[in-house]
Order: C-alpha cells, then sequence, then structure tokens
C-alpha cells in the first residue's frame, strides 16, 4: 500500500506512479471520513485541466457520495479560488480540488479546502493525512448509482458577482484600454475575460494561452520568467497597460510590464498593501519566510504590523481565520485579502492590480518605485531551483547546513533562521535561504541582496556549495 505525502498543500504525486484511481479514492475515504466526524453533510469538488482531472474528480465525487455525503461537482474545470468561494457560497462542509497547481505536467494533486472557504489549515491536513495510512482499497465505500447521486454545479457567475464587490466596477467599466492573461493552459482559462465581460467592460483582453493544455504549452504551470517567454514576447511590441499570468489552478499570478519586463510576486505583494491601505483596510500583513523583505519595510512605512510564517498558503489561512489581517501572501504569487475568502486568487489579484492602473493613470512599474523610495529600500532577489536525480543530494545538502559556515559568498553570516530551511542573513542586510520541496527532488535557493549582480553571485556560490556535496 503506498504512502500518500502530504506536503505544504495537500498531496502531489506523478500521475501513473502513485496517483493512480485507487490512491485516489483512498485520499478520498480519509477526507470523508473526516467530514463525517466533523459533522458535515456537503462538500464540494473540482478540478484544473490537467490529464484526466475530470476522471480523478469524478472517482472523488463518487467515494465521497457513497458515504452518505451531499456531494457538488464542478460541470468542467474550475480555478482554485472558484472551488473555494464555492464552499462558502453553498454552505459546504469542505472542498475537494484536484489539481497540482505549478507542479510539471507530470504531476497531479489533492487539496483540501476548509469551511470558511479557503485552504485547509495544517490541522484538517494532519487529520486527514493521518487517516489516510490506515485505509486500504478495500476500505472504500463502493458508489452505486441505484443509491448515491452527484449533483453538478456552475458558480461563475455567484464567484463574479462578488468580485465585483472588491473592485470599483464604474472604474473598470469605462476602462478601454488592453491587459494581456496568459493562463499557461490552465483552470483560469477565459475567467478574466469572463468577468470583464459580466460587467460590461470597455477593456479589451488579449487572451494567451487560452486554450486549457494538460501539457500547458511545454512548460510548468508557474508564472515566474522562464515559463513566460512568450507572453514577454508579446509584451515588447503590445499597448497593453501589463500582462498577467495565472498558474494551473488559477491561485497564483505573475505580471509582464509593457517592454517584457517580470514583475514579481514581492512587486505585486507590496502593491496590492498599497492598494488596501488607500481604500482604509486595517489589519497586519503575512508573509511567508521566502517573501522579500521590502514587505517589511513598505509595511513598516505604512505603520502596519507584520507577521512571519512558514512556507505554505495554509499557515497564512491559520493567521486570516484569528481575524484583523489585511493582506496574506507568499513568495510563489499567491496572495490573499481582506473582504475575499481566505484564499490565493490570481483573478481577483489581477483585477485590484488593474483597478489601481485605470484609475490612478499610473504604471504598475511606477506604483512600485514610490513605494520602494518611501520604504529605503531596493528590491533585488531571485530563486534558483535545482532539480535532482534524487533526494540524497537535497538531504545531503540540508544536513550539511546544521553547522552553516561563517563566511557565505565573501559575506559574514550574521545570524541564521530555520522557521522553514535554512536561511543565513548576510552583511549588508542580504540573505541566502536553502530549501528542500516536499513534493519534488528539488531544492530551492532564494536570494535578496542591494543589487542583481550581488544576488546573482551569492546564488552562484550557492549552487557551488550544492554541488561540493555531490
Amino acid at each position: 500500500m503506498d504512502k500518500l505525502v502530504f506536503g505544504t498543500d495537500g498531496w502531489r504525486d506523478i500521475i501513473g506512479d502513485k496517483f493512480i484511481f485507487t490512491n485516489v479514492a483512498r485520499a478520498a475515504q480519509a477526507y470523508a471520513d473526516h467530514l463525517l466526524d466533523k459533522g458535515e453533510s456537503l462538500v464540494i469538488v473540482g478540478h484544473d485541466t490537467r490529464f484526466n482531472g475530470d476522471k480523478f474528480a469524478r472517482v472523488v465525487a463518487e467515494v465521497m457520495a457513497a458515504n452518505g455525503l451531499k456531494v457538488m461537482l464542478s460541470k468542467t474545470f474550475i480555478p482554485t479560488p472558484a472551488v473555494s468561494f464555492a464552499v462558502k457560497h453553498y454552505g459546504a462542509g469542505g472542498g475537494v480540488m484536484l489539481t497540482a497547481s505549478h507542479n510539471p505536467p507530470p504531476y497531479h494533486g489533492f487539496k483540501l479546502k476548509g469551511p470558511y472557504g479557503g485552504t485547509a489549515t495544517q490541522n484538517i491536513y494532519a487529520d486527514v493525512s493521518r487517516r489516510v495510512d490506515g485505509i486500504a482499497s478495500s476500505d472504500v465505500k463502493v458508489f452505486d448509482k441505484n443509491k448515491h447521486s452527484i449533483e453538478q454545479f456552475d458558480v461563475k457567475k455567484a464567484y463574479f458577482d462578488h468580485l465585483a464587490t472588491l473592485i470599483d466596477v464604474d472604474v473598470l467599466k469605462a476602462f478601454n484600454g488592453t491587459i494581456v492573461h496568459d493562463a499557461m493552459g490552465g483552470a483560469a482559462s477565459g475567467w478574466l475575460k469572463g468577468f470583464l465581460k459580466h460587467i460590461k467592460s470597455a477593456a479589451n483582453v488579449h487572451e494567451v494561452h487560452a486554450v486549457p493544455n494538460p501539457m500547458f504549452y511545454g512548460v510548468n504551470p508557474e508564472p515566474i520568467p522562464v515559463n513566460l517567454a512568450s507572453t514577454m514576447a508579446v509584451m515588447q511590441a503590445s499597448d497593453a497597460v501589463f500582462a498577467t499570468a495565472t498558474d494551473g489552478d488559477g491561485d497564483r499570478l505573475g505580471i509582464v510590464l509593457p517592454g517584457g519586463e517580470f514583475f514579481n510576486s514581492h512587486q505585486i505583494f507590496a502593491v496590492l498593501i498599497d492598494i488596501m491601505a488607500k481604500r482604509g483596510m486595517t489589519g497586519k500583513i503575512v508573509k511567508t519566510f521566502t517573501v522579500s523583505r521590502v514587505i517589511e519595510r513598505v509595511a513598516k512605512n505604512c505603520g502596519i504590523e507584520i507577521q512571519e510564517t512558514p512556507v505554505g498558503f495554509k499557515y497564512i489561512v491559520d493567521a486570516m481565520l484569528e481575524g484583523d489581517v489585511m493582506v496574506g501572501g507568499e513568495e510563489s504569487g499567491g496572495i490573499g485579502v481582506t473582504g475575499h475568502i481566505p484564499e490565493r486568487d490570481g483573478i481577483a489579484n489581477s483585477l485590484l492590480l488593474l483597478n489601481a492602473v485605470a484609475s490612478s493613470g499610473v504604471s504598475l512599474k511606477d506604483i512600485f518605485t514610490q513605494l520602494e523610495q518611501e520604504a529605503g529600500w531596493v528590491h533585488a532577489y531571485d530563486r534558483v531551483d535545482l532539480h535532482l536525480q534524487g533526494n540524497e543530494l537535497k538531504d545531503a545538502v540540508m544536513a550539511s547546513l546544521e553547522s552553516p559556515p561563517e563566511v557565505f559568498a565573501g559575506k559574514s553570516v550574521t545570524s541564521v533562521e530555520r522557521r522553514d530551511g535554512v536561511k543565513l542573513n548576510l552583511d549588508d542586510d542580504a540573505w541566502v535561504l536553502f530549501r528542500a520541496s516536499g513534493t519534488e527532488p528539488v531544492l530551492r535557493m532564494y536570494c535578496e541582496a542591494s543589487d542583481s549582480t550581488q544576488v546573482k553571485q551569492i546564488l552562484d556560490k550557492a549552487e557551488a556549495y550544492v554541488q561540493s556535496l555531490a
């Protein structure tokens, strides 16, 4: 019996290896047991555009129904934030989203949603993970179409109506410029354009990779520069105010500016703080361990409290459920805002950014530059993902950092943090973080320094350090 490992946001594995129908059914049975023990009666099930997504979702729905739960299954592919919204909208006890988010095409995944309409908390995942270890295929309840039923749902209009409460509808109705949306072949395909049509906006939406594609047009569906070459090329010749790229399940985003320049998740995070603060919203800022310190500086400059968590949006959700959070975000582009569900939402955040540009007449780049100047901080940041043959080298690197060096990349190590991975704080406010992926044989290295040249030098040294242990 395969062991199913639940990482920072659910269980993910390779399709045809451990991610097979029998294991998906085991995970569904574990979640059904969890919901029933909590006294819940209704569950939402959705899927993205990955291979066999509809079939995996059907298996989950059937197991849930066989356990006596009322099941609402999405009629077609759907973005993760829309599934989270559906949980809240329909008053469900929870939800399952079949997606591997930004992972490569061979992967699929099993995400859970809490009854509050957002990413499942650590406690929910821990309970389901504990249960699944003791469930064999023979323990899974069997669906009988003569006894059990599954209802299909379409929550798009209700979700759009809710999004309209987050933005200034009149501003976006009048906006007659162009925005580019690269859905990367994922589940947000058509949803941004659909919303602007829903409110009768004059905006022109140029869609890229809008047709669902389980191979995501040959890239990993993560909106970072290495995967956005075609959108960058579009923006070199476009008069669009910016391009937004949403990941495989639509809960994260990246931005490409006119001329093809990438506007990263930290910059987006900072601008969203500015947007919400100017609207008079209150509450603290919550960021994960890998997020740039520009967020700390912007928050401090605004007089806003900041809280740091391990990597994983579930930790941000914990803070949001406690209340009084204005914006919470992670380095990978997942950001949640007050007034919405406690969830990342690439579509909602794209609209907030468009609203800011349309109402101010100022570009995103200029908005961020002003924030940098006010905070007294120059943002230079990068990340390198080392794809390894197996987990041995990854484990060796992390073990070696139990006794970290006193000097790294020619800079003194001033302190070490271990909230999630190992962060070496260096002279001149620079830092480098080594963090092992929980789902792939990947070692991620993050760096921030005073300029891009130093960032590259430090990351080059970090890669050389890894290779020295091979």
